[in-house]
């Protein structure tokens, strides 16, 4: 299939978001002038936005205004309405983020990356596309799974756990890796992504450790989950989305400041599709490695994870996505 080219204008608006911390009451939050202040500067920078969207918009006319969520979506979303262009949003965890909450009924589609039942959008305009990964996202046959292995300089005879704790890495989670390695001996073996400026500190800690290696990035991510046979990471949409799509048993660590995360864990949990280890947990390293040598060591119990993980894979989703978009604009 050929790929085609696509010009792409890139511009920038001013925003800002609104601080909000689950550890603080309403009233704690008014409390913390830092916070308040902080706040009340960001209304401005949104009014900004907003009037930078409204000459962007008026100046390239566009058919369709498509928003992924985030604050910088708030203004050129309002914007949009305004100026009565199509506005089109998509919300890649289970909880809708603030930004979506208060553009869904301004919006003519809103796509979800899970079921509609998880939302309370109106379900007149509302699709369930799941969320837009790359499609070489797919299950991979176990010859092909050897030659990853082989690929990463793993010896293919080994079972390889990857961990990775996002772009920015985890320290709870790379320091729980080297604590682990040891204790599942030599036959299994932990490929950890540490992430930026994680990695003279996982190093440190797995010095002496045969079976763990501790990487700070690696290009070609889908190459080392394609080679794994377990899987331990946050709790992301498009993270767990893409291992849906791999069909690989995966263990959840969401991170515990993030309730988007929480909730992502918590749907795939209740589907017996991931196995979820809080934060705190990862620190109780006998029951970590209980849990680690229950899957590997049960070809049964990890394939049930692996095909009720692959339930929530949606490979059509970015050219479902594409399609509302298009209808959005002739409608």
């Amino acid at each position: 299939m050929a790929t085609v080219s696509v010009p792409i204008e890139v511009k920038t608006i001013t925003s800002g978001k609104l601080r909000r911390y689950a550890h603080l009451s309403l009233w704690q939050h008014f409390a913390h002038i830092s916070i308040v202040g902080r706040n009340i500067i960001d209304i401005f920078k949104v009014v900004v936005g907003f009037v930078q969207s409204l000459v962007l918009i008026a100046k390239f006319q566009p058919d369709v205004v498509f928003a992924k969520g985030g604050f910088v979506c708030l203004p050129v979303g309002f914007a949009a309405w305004c100026l009565r262009r199509p506005l089109v949003i998509h919300d890649s965890d289970v909880r809708p983020g603030l930004t979506n909450r208060l553009l869904a009924r301004f919006a003519n589609v809103i796509a979800t990356g899970f079921p509609l039942e998880n939302y309370s959008y109106p379900p007149v305009k509302s699709h369930y596309t799941g969320v837009p990964i790359d499609q070489k996202y797919s299950p991979v046959s176990t010859q092909k799974q050897l030659e990853f292995k082989n690929a990463l300089g793993i010896d293919s005879s080994k079972q390889l756990i990857l961990a990775f704790g996002g772009g920015l890495g985890s320290t709870v989670i790379n320091d729980a890796m080297a604590s682990l390695a040891p204790t599942l001996g030599e036959s299994i073996v932990i490929y950890n992504i540490t992430g930026k400026g994680n990695i003279e500190r996982a190093k440190e800690k797995g010095v002496g450790i045969a079976n763990y290696r501790a990487e700070e990035f690696v290009y070609g991510l889908h190459d080392a989950m394609a080679a794994a046979d377990l899987v331990i990471t946050r709790a992301s949409a498009t993270a767990l989305q893409e291992l849906a799509g791999l069909k690989r048993a995966t263990i959840a660590v969401p991170a515990s400041q993030l309730g988007d995360q929480q909730l992502n864990a918590k749907l795939f949990q209740e589907a017996n599709a991931v196995i979820v280890v809080r934060d705190e947990e990862l620190a109780d390293t006998s029951s970590l490695t209980k849990t680690v040598q229950e899957i590997l060591h049960s070809p049964t119990h990890r394939e049930q994870l692996a095909e009720a993980l692959h339930v929530f894979a949606r490979p059509k989703a970015a050219s479902d996505l594409a399609t509302l978009i298009i209808a959005a604009n002739n409608g």
